[in-house]
């Protein structure tokens, strides 16, 4: 056990450790011959029970019982043979229990024996050894999830078995696996309804008033403290996934343009695929991960492409086909640019099936996103980029503040309410008076008491509190705690810093939370790049969001108009979320902490990315790097046979793929201008090189022509 200290072992004690696995070796050599020889007589169980006496951890003993019993189950029909049989195999698991409590194979054992004859089986005997078990140790996982197959398999009343967890939690209030075995009750009786727990406000009311008595008899235990989390998920959370975000936004007015900038009008650079084709992207961002996105389930009205012909692509760093976020393009060629008349253009979906969350819940309502569409005149040729590009240079004085900044017609999130007006989102009542108490009680709690858990729970109900204060309507300046919040996760990496990553990714949330929570506070990290060739863009604004020791990136949804990003100067280890920022065309991340090139791997779907600073970063310094088979792109990631960017290598010299494989799966699906790198122990002559010929459209390397480099 953990905790004792090993004593010498005296010189009687290891004579009979000798004998002893002597024994052992001799019967398991009888057990694997009788195993080859599939002899199953009664001698031959009397040796495997032998065995599993002297160490109960043998699964080649339990595998041979299931056969030997299956065997002569088949042989024969008598009934009391078999309840003989069933009774037998019982005991022998439950002698194995009695010596080791927490072994599986025992566990898997008996739970296969009372499967194959369950008509047979005595189950007051079995809910008497489970009492004796859980008395002896009442957090062994072994037994309660055993307790809840029993409880299945005899059709025991949930009721009846929540007041068994009511018991034991009397017990011992530090009893785990009781508060998550109540759990598992609870959300099963909540969502069928049951008589008695509905509505859930009522069941959940009563549960935090039990639960608090666990908390402030004694705050430094922690099992009550996951119950509490779990009563705050259930406060919140919505099994139905609806759209919290959409680009372009509903009502919004856009100016398909190379080189013209109108007033008040939101403007798009086009993507091009083609010499005369360009591609406008439409972006449904849900508040979960959905599946099911497709021609059917979505339907687009527009001049430009038929419904059927759009498809829909998961935006998502793994190779899932579920995603919070969801991108299909409408493909515009040369002939529609002539027309001086807006297009209008409608999005719906939830009319028909198929378009559900991971769990399987589908869209509570439908949807309807409208915007306008118009093409402005060009002269011949103006479709296609120019064939020389400025440099980019990231530097202060390279920006510049306005004080008439207009910002509000890029804002996506102002148009949240128009998205899920018709919706069922709104917040109760009950549900922001239940957070604000629970606010104010551990408030209490943490003024009278030092206590880290508290401290992160009371983050956690500021959060959830901002939450809802955001879901289903406008953001307003309601929306506070920001500063409190921050002071808590500080103190929380002070007190705690074995979990200092976690702290730091929850304070990095809230501080994108803070920033993008309204027009005022983003306003102040909005700047006007003054050397970005971005003329093509009309008013273009830079996002900074550097030397603010982000180490995660949050909150994509309130960005999705942003075109020019600087991330410069935090700690992203990773940037997922990035990549349903299809407008982004500018990105700086440099001087953080990306250890490969696989960090970079949602990057990979942002076909308008132009321009990509990673200087100074950690890529290519740790020589053993995990992270980089991890990725979902990884040749390992992929079965053998099947198809993919796996296949992508052939054009590559061997020696090149062995060391730049993830450069070589991220790089070549962008279409890059300038590339800075500098700074990584990974940049060499032969890095540079392949860069240069991966991306052909590459003009500006490490701050030098790609010529040159």
């Amino acid at each position: 056990m953990h905790g004792r200290p090993r004593k010498t072992a005296k010189a009687e004690d290891l004579v009979a450790s000798a004998a002893k696995a002597e024994k052992l070796r001799q019967l398991q050599s009888q057990l694997l011959r009788n195993h080859n020889d599939r002899i199953y007589n009664k001698e031959a169980l009397e040796i495997c029970s032998k065995l599993l006496e002297v160490n109960p951890e043998v699964y080649t003993a339990w595998n041979y019982r299931k056969l030997a019993v299956q065997s002569n189950l088949e042989s024969c029909g008598d009934h009391e043979v078999v309840q003989s049989i069933v009774n037998q195999e019982l005991k022998i698991a439950e002698i194995a229990l009695r010596r080791n409590p927490k072994c599986y194979g025992a566990w898997q054992h008996r739970k296969w024996i009372l499967n194959l004859g369950s008509d047979k089986a005595d189950f007051d005997q079995e809910f008497r050894l489970l009492d004796q078990l859980l008395k002896a140790d009442s957090r062994n996982f072994h037994g309660w999830n055993h307790r809840r197959f029993v409880v299945a398999l005899k059709n025991v009343k949930e009721e009846e078995e929540l007041n068994f967890t009511t018991e034991k939690i009397n017990t011992n209030f530090s009893n785990y696996s009781a508060w998550h075995n109540r759990s598992v009750i609870l959300s099963h009786l909540m969502k069928q309804n049951a008589p008695g727990f509905d509505p859930r406000e009522k069941v959940l009311t009563e549960e935090l008033e039990f639960i608090h008595q666990a908390l402030f008899t004694d705050p430094d235990d922690q099992s009550g403290w996951f119950y509490h989390l779990w009563l705050l998920d259930q406060i919140i959370a919505r099994d139905s996934p609806f759209l919290i975000s959409s680009w372009p936004a509903h009502g919004t007015e856009l100016i398909l343009s190379s080189n013209t900038s109108v007033k008040d009008f939101q403007h798009f650079e086009s993507t091009e695929y083609a010499q005369d084709i360009r591609a406008l992207p439409i972006v449904l961002y849900f508040n979960q991960a959905v599946k099911g996105v497709n021609s059917t389930t979505v339907t687009v009205e527009s001049i430009f492409t038929e419904n059927v012909d759009l498809i829909w692509k998961p935006l998502s760093a793994s190779n899932s086909v579920e995603a919070h976020c969801w991108v299909t393009y409408l493909n515009i060629s040369e002939r529609d640019c002539n027309s001086l008349e807006p297009y209008s253009i409608k999005v719906s979906f939830g009319n028909t099936q198929g378009l559900v969350s991971s769990d399987g819940c589908p869209l509570s309502y439908a949807c309807q996103c409208e915007f306008s569409l118009k093409i402005s005149p060009h002269s011949p040729g103006s479709c296609s980029k120019e064939s020389n590009v400025n440099m980019v240079h990231w530097d202060n004085e390279n920006f510049s503040r306005s004080e008439f900044l207009q910002i509000r017609p890029f804002l996506m999130s102002y148009q949240r309410q128009k998205i899920i007006a018709n919706s069922e989102l709104l917040i109760s009542e009950w549900c922001s008076e239940t957070l604000s108490r629970e606010i104010m009680l551990f408030r209490k709690l943490i003024s009278e008491i030092n206590c880290k858990i508290a401290k992160l729970t009371l983050g956690r109900l500021l959060i959830a509190r901002n939450f809802i204060l955001s879901r289903g309507i406008q953001l307003t300046k309601n929306r506070t705690h920001f500063e409190e919040t921050l002071q808590l996760y500080d103190d929380l990496i002070r007190l705690d810093p074995s979990h200092i990553g976690y702290y730091k990714d929850q304070r990095s949330l809230v501080l994108m939370d803070q920033v993008t929570s309204d027009e005022e506070s983003l306003r102040k990290h909005c700047w006007l790049p003054k050397e970005l060739s971005l003329t093509s863009a009309g008013q273009s604004v830079c996002l900074r969001l550097n030397k603010l020791s982000l180490t995660r990136i949050g909150f994509v949804e309130r960005l999705l108009w942003v075109n020019v990003l600087d991330l410069s100067h935090n700690e992203l280890q990773s940037v997922e979320g990035l990549e349903a920022m299809q407008l982004l065309s500018h990105l700086n991340l440099s001087h953080n902490k990306l250890s490969s090139m696989t960090a970079l791997e949602p990057l990979r779907p942002m076909i308008s990315l132009q321009a990509l600073d990673i200087s100074y970063n950690e890529i290519g310094a740790h020589s053993i790097d995990t992270k980089r088979y991890q990725c979902a792109s990884s040749p390992l990631s992929h079965p053998a046979g099947t198809c993919g960017d796996v296949q992508g290598f052939e054009d590559f010299d061997p020696e090149e793929v062995k060391l730049y494989w993830d450069a070589i799966l991220i790089f070549k699906h962008l279409h890059l201008t300038q590339l800075d790198v500098v700074g990584n122990p990974i940049l060499n002559e032969p890095f540079s090189s392949l860069m240069i010929r991966l991306v052909p459209s590459l003009q500006w390397l490490d701050g030098r022509p790609a010529q040159q480099s």
